[in-house]
C-alpha cells in the first residue's frame, strides 16, 4: 500500500516524502530502542526521588527532552562518522553516510533540535539549565571521543545517564547520593548494552581504527560484561536499600538479572546476530526493574509531589 501510495503521488510530494523520512532516520526515529535505552534510567530515578508519580511537568518536559536529546545526538554522531559509517557494513545505508542528507543540512537539523531541548530545559528553574549545560557537551563530544578515548561506552553512557543528576536537581535543588548512585549504575549499564552494541562492528572498527570497550576487552568482553552487569544488579540493590524497598522491587531485579543471564547466554558465540539480540534485550531489562520500583511505589501509597 505505501509503495502504491507513493508511485501515484506528485513527484514533489514523494521527493518531500522521502527528505522527511531521511530526516527522521537521520533521528533514529524509526529505531526508538535508543530512546528507551534513555528513558528507563530517567523514569527509576523520577520515580525513586520522588516516591511515587513525579510532578507531571517536571515528568513531560524530561520525557520530551530525552527524545529531542537523543535524536541530536544521533544527528551529531552521524555527522562526526559520515566518512567512517560508508565502509561499515551496519551503517552504510544510513542518510549521511549515503549521502542522501548533506553534512549542512545535518547541521541545521542538529542546531534545531538543540534549540527545542534548551527552550525545553528553560520551563524549568535555572539550577536545572546550568546541569543541562554538562549534558550538552557530552551528547556533542562523544562522537569525537571515540578517535582517542579507548572506553567510548563509558563515554556515551556519563552522556546517556546526566539526565540523572538533571532530574533530581529540578526535583530537590541538588543531586544528592541516591542521584549519583544512579548516575554511575546508569553510565554502568550503558557501558553492557553498548560493547554488545560494539560486539557487532568489532571487525570494522579493528579495520577503520576506531576505539570501542569491544576491542578493549578483547577476549575478555563476556567476562567483563558480567562483572558490569554485576555492579549494575549491586547499585540497583544499594538505592532500593536506602529506600526502605522491599520484595517488590527486589522481584524486578530478579528479573533483570534472569535478562543479563540470558543476554550472555546469547552472545556466547559472539556472533553479530547474537551480540545485537543481547543489546536489544536491554529494554526489557529497563522495563522489569521500572516495574518492580512502580511495583513498591504503588503499595506505600507514592503520589506526585507538589
Amino acid at each position: 500500500m505505501a509503495a502504491w501510495v507513493e508511485r501515484a503521488a506528485p513527484p514533489r510530494l514523494r521527493r518531500f516524502g522521502r527528505r522527511v523520512w531521511d530526516g527522521a532516520r537521520l533521528m533514529r526515529l524509526d529505531k526508538p530502542i535508543g530512546i528507551f535505552l534513555l528513558l528507563w534510567p530517567l523514569l527509576w530515578t523520577l520515580w525513586m526521588v520522588s516516591g511515587g508519580v513525579p510532578r507531571l511537568d517536571v515528568l513531560a518536559i524530561f520525557v520530551a527532552g530525552t527524545i529531542v536529546m537523543r535524536s541530536a545526538g544521533c544527528v551529531i554522531n552521524d555527522f562526526a562518522d559520515r566518512d567512517i559509517d560508508p565502509h561499515v557494513k551496519r551503517t552504510q545505508d544510513r542518510p549521511l553516510a549515503s549521502r542522501r542528507v548533506s553534512p549542512n543540512e545535518a547541521l541545521v537539523l542538529f542546531a534545531v533540535l538543540v534549540a527545542i531541548a534548551l527552550w525545553l530545559v528553560t520551563r524549568l528553574d535555572w539550577l536545572t539549565v546550568a546541569w543541562s549545560v554538562g549534558g550538552a557537551a557530552l551528547t556533542v563530544s562523544y562522537p569525537f571521543a571515540k578517535r582517542f578515548f579507548p572506553l567510548p561506552q563509558f563515554w556515551l553512557g556519563a552522556a546517556f545517564g546526566w539526565a540523572v543528576p538533571m532530574a533530581c536537581v529540578a526535583l530537590t535543588g541538588r543531586v544528592g547520593q541516591l542521584g549519583w548512585l544512579l548516575f554511575l549504575v546508569t553510565v554502568l549499564w550503558a557501558a553492557v548494552y553498548d560493547t554488545f552494541y560494539a560486539m557487532v562492528d568489532r571487525d570494522d572498527d579493528l579495520a577503520l581504527g576506531v576505539n570501542s570497550t569491544a576491542i578493549f576487552f578483547g577476549d575478555l568482553d563476556l567476562v567483563v560484561i558480567a562483572g558490569l552487569q554485576l555492579m549494575v544488579l549491586l547499585g540497583l540493590w544499594f538505592a532500593g536499600e536506602g529506600l526502605g524497598y522491599g520484595w517488590r522491587f527486589h522481584a524486578g531485579l530478579a528479573a533483570g538479572a534472569l535478562l543479563f543471564a540470558w543476554q550472555q547466554w546469547r552472545a556466547r558465540r559472539r556472533s553479530r546476530e547474537g551480540c545485537f539480540r543481547a543489546f536489544l534485550n536491554n529494554h526489557y531489562f529497563g522495563a522489569v526493574v521500572f516495574a518492580g520500583i512502580v511495583w513498591e511505589t504503588v503499595v506505600r501509597g507514592g503520589g506526585a509531589t507538589p
